[in-house]
């Protein structure tokens, strides 16, 4: 399988399609997460090209005049990469490959090769390496059909098991032994978690490059790896937090994104027992991404479907040092005001206000509006805790009655 390696930047062009389903203006923004992801697995995009189509072309995906457009790119300007926004079929794939003669991926390809190099620990590598076989499984047939052939001849006819019928059984037999492994691990976490007593549990969930691990280190004053790339963090990392003097864990995810591959999103599902287990979620979003109501709505989805979407939740605007409103010059009549033009302040006056006191606007990197954010931390684990031991009361008094916090 894909090996964790120190890539140099390859030359690459992406390529994308305008649907029924999926508008000009959607597509960019698709193609701008594609290229933020070619640039995390350690590419460089040289250009993009898009097209117009009803459905994907069932042969090459896009149109014929359109497949010569990018051959010629591809031969003038060496290109040694080609990666699709959407998912591939093998025969697809195989017709691409021989009239462009390079390496052709898809979004899905692309995601596992990011996690492969990204996974740190035997757990995230085992889950990584399951997601690669199940993806690799029905593609075996597209892959290696010069090995389907039998050896004809005497004492050759009659039943037989072909190469590629062979290989399909070792994928069926490691995807078994993979999942056996994930099993043991599973209930050695389950011990783990077990073992960590009565304190009440706060996990870190959002979209990926949001600002979870930077939050993670300002809180806990840990040194939890963080990168301004997509998936920097895969392993999931729990720390013990002290604010004041009420303990707690707090966990860090991995980050959630659109048109996940669905081979990853059932392997992590065991990572996000974490998620599944946690008494407060902090919904961690990047308020100075243009689409952040787009990546609120696939976590959303995501946490629906691990069961862990009626959990108590403060919803965390991260990044408020970045956000910038789009502006309209005065003599401008025709451009028409919508919410990218929306101040913080006008954000805070939208839907966001129907969510009470459940929203803070801070900035884990300048390490602004902090105070606020411990402050409704604590009120909310504090309300956890002593509803779970009503004794404790006078232990964890309201944070305002605690007096000034000693750093």
């Amino acid at each position: 399988m894909i090996e964790k390696t120190d890539l140099t930047h390859e030359k690459a062009v992406l390529i994308g399609i305008v649907t029924q389903h999926q508008d000009e203006e959607k597509l960019d923004e698709y193609l701008d997460e594609l290229e933020f992801l070619t640039y995390t697995a350690g590419g460089e995009v040289e250009k993009r090209f898009s097209q117009k189509l009803d459905s994907p072309n069932p042969k090459t995906f896009i149109g014929s005049g359109k497949m010569n457009e990018v051959r010629e790119f591809v031969e003038e300007n060496d290109i040694g990469t080609v990666i699709f926004d959407d998912e591939l079929s093998p025969a697809q794939q195989k017709n691409i490959e021989k009239i462009l003669k390079c390496k052709v991926l898809d979004r899905t390809t692309l995601i596992l090769d990011i996690f492969a190099q990204r996974a740190q620990t035997s757990y995230a590598r085992t889950q990584v390496e399951l997601a690669q076989y199940e993806y690799l499984l029905p593609r075996l047939a597209g892959m290696w059909t010069h090995l389907e052939r039998q050896r004809g001849g005497i004492g050759m006819r009659g039943p037989g098991e072909t190469e590629i019928e062979t290989d399909r059984r070792i994928v069926r037999d490691k995807i078994a032994l993979l999942k056996k492994k994930l099993e043991t691990i599973d209930k050695q976490m389950e011990v783990q978690r077990g073992n960590r007593g009565q304190l009440v549990r706060v996990a870190l969930v959002g979209y990926t490059n949001v600002g979870k691990s930077t939050l993670m280190n300002t809180i806990s004053k840990s040194e939890v790896f963080a990168e301004n790339k997509l998936f920097a963090t895969l392993d999931t990392t729990v720390r013990k937090v002290v604010i004041r003097n009420l303990p707690f864990l707090l966990t860090d995810t991995v980050g959630f994104i659109r048109k996940l591959p669905t081979q990853l999103v059932e392997s992590f599902k065991s990572t996000l027992d974490e998620v599944r287990e946690a008494d407060l979620l902090l919904h961690v979003v990047d308020i100075s991404h243009p689409n952040f109501e787009d990546h609120i709505e696939s976590v959303n989805q995501i946490l629906s479907e691990i069961k862990s979407n009626d959990k108590p939740t403060i919803m965390v605007f991260n990044k408020i040092d970045q956000y910038k409103a789009e502006k309209i010059e005065e003599d401008d009549l025709m451009t028409e005001r919508t919410s990218a033009h929306y101040s913080l302040k006008e954000w805070k006056n939208t839907w966001m206000n129907r969510m009470g006191d459940n929203v803070l606007f801070i900035s884990a990197l300048n390490k602004e509006n902090m105070e606020e954010f411990r402050k409704k931390v604590y009120e909310a684990v504090r309300q956890i805790h002593i509803t779970r031991f009503p004794y404790n009361n006078f232990l964890y008094p309201e944070y305002d009655k605690y007096g000034e916090e000693k750093e």
